[in-house]
């Protein structure tokens, strides 16, 4: 193994000097014996089909792989007496006695006897050898400016790493060091000896990436296997909705359907009419909640549920949808075809409305610095407004409806709005370049993952379409279960690591699907009227909010919860165990 076959067990290799050298290899022999044995707690190893020997029950993993990977990790451990044993007792070297070779000149600044070496590995990739002479010889030049040995530098350039004929452009920057010495980043450093031992350490650390795997081991291999290995569980969990910290090595990693919020913890009854709209703020401690009933309401989250910190009145005609600003202090609501309003979180005070004479708004949304707003405008137009009310920019012809949603990517540059009945515009304000997501179906609501790469639109055909965003458009999945036939319903992303997808239902239910494989998790029952928006709190993967025609909100959560609640009622709110 290692690329040359020179596999010698560690008693009978060299000793490498350096420390630095002993952790990224196998640079020690065992001083003292270590008692007792486990061999006979190893698998016994079988046979592969190409003669190889091989552990574990699928007969997949190559013995002297998984020993050198396991001598690797012992060695970045700091465990160098343990990884030195387990070469010795194995018979299976870590590096070849080239490799170490090579390690050691690299360490000790041997250039030239370096790049011999390295000829010696057993390399086969022209490219990956010239690649690596490349990197040596630069840190060879970076050393002769640190010691003000200019012309050796000069040399070294002209002809040693010229003639290697890659990478001309870095040559090129390496010419204006000649020019300018200064511009060198080590030059005269006042610690100039352990400056230098940790650009080589450096130096070996991107040898070890750019040369194949087999000659030498890529650090954290073995980390990154098991890393690899939790991932590919937690994506495979259906009902993964906890810390990943919560992971073990233990035992195979398996949620339960109780990581799900399912159940009611409370009934919020303060609007007296349908509910239209419904999102947490970003901090995810507030709600705000907009109704037909012409008002708006700040609910405030803590540790003992959901209670009503203020009711917003002004508007003359429905709500129609929300906005928190970046910070979660102010919050905008939009009334139907009227005006857009900004409310002070803390004193529910009303701060500014703003209007455009004759016409009538129909969405919202913050710039992401939160020194503007944007608005939907009946007349199919989006305008930008600074916080005192004057109209920056407005962008004409169809670029809305008179019932859309409004989103605003996080680095400003994107207003997302539904600009026909079956597609969704995405206007680069900078670039001025339009990108359209076109449906076959009539395009009822979309919503915005928090990374800015999906978006998740709700069609007329009862139908959930996620939507990659990020570089060519791509439709990436379906979600079906819902019922929507005459209201607009609304969807959210949520959970942990937004892996979840909910939505609201005519049939009164709350539906919850696993985003990665569209598969039915929930159909969350409770609601007496048609559920027209849900809210994941962005804080919390175990609160949902669901609202309804039924003038109600519901706060989902764990079970577990439920019983510290049960059966209290104040000021419009009641606790519940989960039952109706």
């Amino acid at each position: 193994m290692g690329g040359v076959g020179d596999d010698e067990p560690a008693s009978k290799r060299m000793k490498l000097s350096s420390e630095e050298l002993r952790h990224l290899s196998n640079g020690s022999t065992l001083e003292e014996p270590i008692v007792g044995s486990s061999r006979d707690l190893m698998a016994w190893p079988l046979q592969s089909e190409g003669g190889e020997e091989v552990v574990g029950s699928k007969g997949v993993i190559k013995k002297v792989e998984f020993v050198r990977i396991i001598a690797k990790a012992l060695y970045s451990l700091g465990y160098i007496k343990s990884g030195a044993h387990l070469e010795e007792e194995s018979g299976i070297a870590l590096h070849s006695s080239n490799v170490n070779l090579f390690m050691q000149q690299i360490l000790e600044g041997g250039w030239d006897e370096s790049v011999v070496t390295l000829h010696n590995i057993g390399l086969t990739d022209e490219m990956t050898v010239k690649s690596a002479c490349f990197l040596i010889l630069e840190q060879k030049f970076f050393e002769f400016l640190d010691e003000e040995k200019v012309m050796d530098a000069l040399k070294t350039l002209r002809t040693e790493i010229s003639p290697l004929c890659i990478n001309h452009s870095r040559v090129r920057e390496l010419s204006l060091f000649i020019v300018s010495p200064s511009r060198c980043f080590s030059v005269r450093s006042p610690k100039q000896d352990a400056s230098r031992a940790r650009s080589r350490t450096k130096l070996l650390e991107d040898l070890q990436k750019l040369l194949p795997p087999t000659v030498m081991i890529p650090e954290r291999r073995l980390e990154h296997l098991v890393e690899q290995a939790l991932v590919l569980q937690r994506d495979a969990c259906m009902f993964h909705n906890s810390l990943d910290k919560e992971m073990s090595l233990y035992a195979d990693h398996q949620c339960a359907r109780d990581q799900i919020p399912s159940y009611a913890l409370q009934i919020l009854q303060a609007h007296t009419d349908e509910i239209w709209s419904l999102q947490f703020s970003h901090n995810g401690k507030y709600l705000a909640s907009s109704s037909n009933d012409c008002s708006a309401i700040i609910w405030e989250v803590d540790a003992n549920g959901v209670s009503l910190k203020h009711k917003l009145s002004g508007h003359q005609k429905h709500i129609s949808s929300v906005s928190w600003s970046p910070n979660d202090h102010q919050l905008l609501t939009c009334g139907v075809e009227e005006v857009v309003r900004r409310w002070d979180v803390s004193s529910g005070e009303c701060l500014h409305v703003y209007e455009k004479a004759g016409l009538g708004m129909v969405s919202c949304g913050w710039c992401p610095d939160g020194k503007w707003i944007f608005s939907g405008v009946n007349d199919k137009s989006i305008s930008m407004w600074e916080l005192d009310g004057k109209e920056l920019e407005c962008w004409k012809g169809q670029r809305t409806l008179k019932i859309s949603d409004l989103e605003i990517t996080s680095d400003g540059k994107q207003i997302i709005s539904i600009c026909r009945e079956t597609a969704i515009l995405l206007l680069d304000r900078e670039a001025k370049v339009e990108r359209f997501i076109e449906e076959d179906q009539t395009i009822t609501s979309f919503s915005l993952s928090r990374d800015n790469r999906f978006l998740l639109v709700n069609l007329l055909n009862q139908e959930i379409h996620l939507w990659s965003i990020e570089g060519d458009l791509k439709l990436v999945s379906k979600y079906r279960g819902h019922t929507r036939t005459r209201f607009i319903i609304r969807s959210c992303f949520g959970g942990l690591e937004q892996a979840f997808i909910a939505s609201g239902s005519e049939d009164s239910l709350v539906y919850i699907w696993h985003r990665g494989t569209g598969e039915l998790i929930e159909a969350l029952p409770g609601h007496s009227g048609a559920v027209n928006c849900v809210s994941w709190n962005p804080a919390n993967p175990h609160m949902l909010a669901s609202a309804s025609d039924d003038r109600t909100i519901r706060i989902w959560g764990l079970n577990n919860l439920s019983a510290k609640r049960k059966g209290t009622h104040s000021n419009g709110i009641h606790h519940c165990n989960g039952s109706t």
